[in-house]
């Protein structure tokens, strides 16, 4: 909750430095501060060791975690979205969102080997220490894109225009606060949704009310993450052929009207169950998903984009995931029926359904140096 609730700051910081001063430069430095706090984590010496220094010590790690998500995004989908030609902007600009997907997948690949290979006492231990420590990847990953990605093309012609003249986030404030609103409403349902494939499915699958296996549940995770990258790039390629709004309100309605049933094949606890469940979720969370950066990108001008994009998801994440395993484990705790968890889904869907078809159908392929 702490790392979510820090993400609006990140992102007004990445936000307004990348409308000052680039795109390239505030991406990379996110890229490094989410790999090492993460990397960090793994090194943390225990509470045995150092008393109530090692939690402050997480609690800090994980406020570093959250400042940098909170600009990662936005700058990884300006730079796909940027550089795009405009029949194409949809496709370029669901790459980065397989991020999600494809971190699912490692994680729950690396989370799999782990505990089928280390005994609980093991990886209590010393074994949650392994895929933190990985994260050190990251920072390479960053290193190797500070020299090998140039500039958005749109921001360098802004800088030459001098069109970042004025602060670009005081212009955000005054002028674009109800598009702000708009795209954190329009991310709330599919965050919501997602997490929990992300986070609530596994737990809840493995808990003593359904009764699967552990390595089960992160089997039916990993083939959902693989289902969520390809329909992924599928969605995004769909959007700039009928529409981002289009696709938007296809996958709203998909994870509106599965969200209660597929409780009840949840609560089945069996592995094929839950899978359709986990397959078919992705079907709509995936068309909600896809078109997201090619949206942002058309609702803001050029000089507060990246503070309105970035901005705008960081809200959507707090609306959305922050709250969502919390929100799914009150009316678990409290009804007893693990639909009723589908009826705040769906709602959360609705609304941001209603949010993207408030969107004006004619920022859609936009000249995006304006």
């Amino acid at each position: 909750g702490i790392s979510f609730l820090f993400r609006p700051l990140g992102a007004v910081i990445a936000g307004h430095l990348g409308d000052k001063y680039g795109r390239k430069s505030v991406l990379v430095a996110t890229l490094f501060g989410m790999g090492l706090a993460t990397a960090l984590i793994g090194l943390l010496p225990t509470y045995e060791t150092i008393g109530v220094a090692a939690p402050v010590l997480l609690i800090l790690m994980r406020i570093m975690q959250g400042l940098s998500a909170g600009g990662e995004w936005g700058g990884a989908a300006l730079m796909a979205v940027e550089h795009a030609p405009v029949e194409k902007r949809g496709l370029f600009g669901s790459y980065p969102q397989i991020g999600v997907p494809l971190g699912l997948i490692l994680a729950t690949s690396f989370m799999y080997l782990l505990t089928t290979n280390m005994d609980e006492d093991t990886f209590q231990a010393w074994g949650w220490r392994i895929p933190f420590l990985s994260s050190i990847v990251l920072i390479v990953i960053g290193y190797i894109i500070r020299r090998a990605v140039e500039e958005s093309p749109v921001y360098t012609q802004m800088q030459e225009r001098a069109k970042e003249a004025s602060t670009p986030l005081s212009e955000l404030c005054r002028h674009h606060w109800r598009r702000v609103l708009l795209a954190a409403f329009i991310f709330a349902g599919n965050n919501a949704a997602g997490y929990m494939i992300i986070a609530f499915f596994s737990s809840y699958s493995s808990s003593d009310a359904v009764g699967m296996d552990r390595p089960d549940t992160l089997i039916a995770t990993l083939i959902g993450g693989v289902s969520w990258l390809v329909l992924t790039l599928w969605s995004g390629k769909i959007s700039d052929k009928i529409g981002r709004r289009e696709t938007f309100m296809i996958g709203y309605a998909i994870i509106a009207v599965w969200a209660i049933p597929m409780w009840f094949f949840v609560d089945k606890g069996e592995l094929l169950w839950l899978v359709l469940v986990v397959v078919v979720l992705t079907v709509g969370l995936a068309p909600s998903y896809a078109p997201q950066s090619a949206l942002y990108a058309e609702m803001f001008p050029a000089k507060v984009r990246y503070s309105g994009t970035s901005i705008g998801y960081a809200l959507g994440s707090i609306l959305g995931g922050a709250f969502a395993p919390m929100i799914a484990q009150l009316l678990l705790d409290e009804t007893g029926n693990s639909w009723t968890i589908g009826i705040y889904l769906a709602a959360m869907a609705v609304i941001s359904g209603v949010a993207v078809w408030l969107v004006p159908k004619s920022v859609e392929k936009s000249d995006l140096h304006v």
